[in-house]
């Protein structure tokens, strides 16, 4: 374990959208707490352009990500490549490496399964579960009974297409220089891990991508308020005209642990002007909404209106932050690092929710009669 005040030396794996445009930004504005060291890509530019950008040693930029988690030289790594993290993430704690992993932590249980016992931590990159607005939404369910007293728990996200979503960022196009063998070779990968857990129906696999890579933040709210959905009653995908958007829209319901329910609807709007995602907690006496605006903008506010009864009428209260989830998560990600303290979301609750998100297409299958294997099957 670092030393408890010192800058914890970061090695990054994957120089993506989410790094580019929220984790190197708030590496670098938390240097008191951070100090990046080592970087790795599949693109050459993209790594000469990013390791000069933020001082790293060429020495210290790597091609390869196993490469560079087997270079050593810092004290905790964050992964954020594409597609699963279980391979990279039981490479990393192999090593004694506190690992920040970008959802999804792994395709499959058996993935999650390498991952216990290591003796290091790791932290599920949920960043909404560390927004002040939703600490706030915690503190005041407790106030009220906690996961018992809510009735229903409703969710909508509104998913714009992602161009949508980075236009204010100005990110160049994707660099062309990716060696076309890796690139194969990670498909493959992928191919066989999303085999080996919902099997090879074309409507399952696309429903459980849209679960572990989006959804898996509403599940995580869902656990930290309520606990993991008890049930899945219900699943239904849209629209299935052959003209439609390449992705869905989801709905998912069903029971709660203690009695009330649950209802997602991700509903993927190419041309809607903004990302919007709203958390609803209904309870006997009012409700907690929450809205988050889209999470590459650092800083927008988070909005959390409580209503409850006054009286006869109705009081409305609102709670509006702009403290970076994002950068919350980072400071706990430090004191995990350097004190020991648990995340909100480790390899338990990341396990859970590749479980539930399982659960979802094991039921899709029930009511659509598509055949799902894998371990979704069982």
């Amino acid at each position: 374990m670092t030393e408890a005040g010192k800058r914890v030396r970061m090695a990054v794996a994957g120089l993506g959208v989410i790094a580019r445009t929220v984790h190197l930004p708030l590496l670098r504005r938390r240097a008191d707490l951070f100090d990046v060291v080592a970087l790795s890509d599949l693109s050459p530019s993209r790594l000469a352009e990013l390791g000069d950008r933020y001082g790293v040693d060429p020495a210290r930029r790597y091609a390869d990500a196993a490469t560079m988690l087997a270079g050593g030289g810092y004290d905790a790594v964050l992964l954020a490549t594409s597609g699963s993290h279980g391979e990279l993430a039981a490479a990393a704690l192999g090593r004694g490496l506190p690992v920040l992993c970008e959802k999804p932590l792994a395709y499959t249980v058996a993935e999650t399964d390498r991952l216990t016992g290591s003796g290091a931590a790791l932290m599920v990159g949920y960043m909404k579960q560390y927004d002040p607005a939703v600490a706030e939404a915690a503190r005041l369910l407790d106030e009220i009974g906690g996961p018992a007293a809510v009735h229903a728990v409703e969710v909508t996200v509104l998913h714009a297409a992602g161009d949508q979503q980075l236009a204010f960022a100005n990110l160049a196009p994707a660099p062309r220089d990716v060696p076309p063998a890796e690139l194969a070779r990670l498909r493959e990968a992928d191919d066989g891990l999303l085999d080996a857990a919902v099997g090879g129906d074309r409507g399952a696999r696309t429903l459980y991508q849209i679960l572990i890579n989006s959804v898996s933040h509403d599940l995580s709210l869902l656990r930290l308020f309520t606990g993991a959905p008890a049930t899945v009653d219900h699943v239904a995908t849209w629209p299935l005209a052959p003209d439609g958007p390449a992705e869905p829209s989801v709905e998912i319901s069903g029971r709660l642990p203690d009695g009330g329910r649950y209802g997602i609807r991700w509903l993927n709007l190419p041309d809607c002007p903004a990302y919007r995602e709203t958390v609803t907690l209904h309870h006997a006496r009012g409700a907690l909404e929450l809205v988050f605006p889209s999470p590459y903008l650092l800083n927008a506010p988070t909005t959390l209106t409580a209503v409850d009864r006054r009286g006869d009428g109705e009081r409305r209260t609102a709670f509006r932050s702009v403290t970076e989830a994002f950068e919350q998560e980072l400071v706990a990600f430090h004191a995990m690092v350097t004190e020991g303290a648990r995340p909100l979301s480790g390899i338990a609750e990341g396990t859970a929710d590749v479980r539930t998100s399982q659960q979802v297409v094991r039921r899709y299958g029930e009511l659509t009669g598509a055949a799902i294997g894998g371990e979704a099957a069982s």
